[in-house]
């Protein structure tokens, strides 16, 4: 590793005091935002500046070291401050948890960038019709390098990136990966994303229209390893993003109750501080955030334990985290519906925003249905079924 990576200097313990102030304002602004359709800026620029992407990163590759749990405890306290820049960092999350592997195509020049404060995203999907995980965008030869036309749907934090990772199809029919700067010419990134939440996460199209890719730039797309769960840790950081949504309805839950909240006519109380059922109701929420925030943390330690282990630990690991996950959407579908309990017609006002916690709890949830968690997890209780290897474990 060159010593220019190695002399970074960034930690854990300052990365997080750093960027405290900036979770501060991404909160305060969270429910207006969302209400005017806003991006933060502002807010990602300086969480970039801060080098967030470096958490988890060893410190002999320039990163600021630190565990899963202390990932998954970061991607927690931004979804709590706003769960849809969580959501638009987690391809560059992603891309530096991989950056760990020896192997990784292109791992020095990746680490530059991520040491640079670079963001990244990424898509394989495609809306062609085809069967699911298919590709159909094409590359072609042309001249010394290639040429790519095609479509990509949830770009998730396109609009922040500086990179855009992806797939296409050569001549020969083989998928093949690469990764190109967003300001590439023919590189088109559309702020189309049309979700019921998750609204400001930037995962809309990225068009290709004649992308000139040079060969350097071009990775094997499918390299299996040894244990094949590479998903796991994708799936974490859903499950992490749900936890500091959990957080966040108990956040707003407590702030209304203390200044705005009014007891009902025939309540005992006469402040709703005081109401007993207001305050079984923030008990139950602040219950649903810990369960799932509790859940985080072990399976962040139990996939961490795991991470240079054999295929078995692989495998319990990965039901340990779709086990979380259903925790951890559940219980954010959970403090989303009692937050609205803690007062009367008005907690519904538009300008709160507080639906927004479970219109984005749903729609994270959408991404791999907590049914197949549960059902593999039961399938390897019972059994000893090995999770499927799809990515989605």
């Amino acid at each position: 590793m060159t010593a220019e990576l190695v002399s970074a200097g960034h930690t854990v313990a300052g990365i997080r005091t750093a960027i405290t102030p900036v979770l501060a304002r991404l909160a305060a602004g969270s429910a207006e935002r969302e209400r005017t359709r806003e991006y933060a800026f502002a807010e990602v620029r300086d969480l970039a500046a801060h080098r967030i992407g470096l958490l988890g990163v060893p410190v002999e590759d320039g990163g600021a070291g630190g565990s899963l749990r202390d990932v998954a405890e970061l991607v927690t306290a931004l979804a709590r401050a706003d769960s849809n820049v969580a959501q638009a960092l987690r391809p560059t999350f992603l891309v530096a948890e991989r950056v760990r592997r020896p192997g990784f195509p292109h791992r020095e020049r990746t680490l530059r960038r991520l040491n640079a404060g670079d963001l990244f995203a990424g898509s394989g999907n495609e809306r062609t019709g085809g069967a699911s995980g298919s590709v159909n965008a094409t590359l072609r030869r042309a001249g010394d390098g290639y040429v790519v036309n095609g479509e990509k749907y949830y770009s998730t934090g396109g609009l922040y990136a500086t990179w855009f990772s992806t797939s296409a199809t050569d001549e020969d029919g083989t998928v093949v990966g690469f990764t190109v700067p967003f300001d590439r010419e023919g590189v088109h990134r559309l702020d189309d994303f049309d979700a019921v939440g998750q609204r400001l996460t930037a995962s809309g199209t990225t068009r290709l229209v004649d992308v000139r890719v040079h060969a350097d730039e071009l990775t094997p797309h499918d390299v299996p390893p040894a244990a094949p769960w590479r998903g796991s840790f994708a799936q974490l950081y859903l499950a992490s993003v749900e936890a500091g949504i959990a957080a966040a309805a108990l956040d707003d839950a407590v702030r209304f109750v203390r200044a705005k909240a009014r007891p009902i006519k025939h309540s005992t109380a006469t402040r709703s501080v005081d109401d007993p059922y207001v305050r079984e109701t923030v008990g139950r929420i602040g219950a649903s955030a810990q369960a799932a925030r509790s859940a985080v943390l072990l399976a962040a330690e139990v996939l961490d334990a795991a991470r240079d282990g054999d295929r078995v630990a692989a495998a319990e690991a990965a039901v340990t985290v779709a086990q979380t996950g259903v925790i951890a959407i559940e219980s954010a579908f959970r403090a989303a519906e009692l937050l609205f309990d803690v007062g009367g017609g008005s907690a519904t006002d538009r300008a709160l925003g507080f639906d927004r916690h479970w219109r984005n709890a749903r729609t994270v949830a959408n991404h791999n249905p907590r049914q197949w968690k549960a059902a593999v997890a039961g399938a390897f209780h019972l059994t000893g079924e090995d999770p499927p290897t799809t990515g989605l474990f």
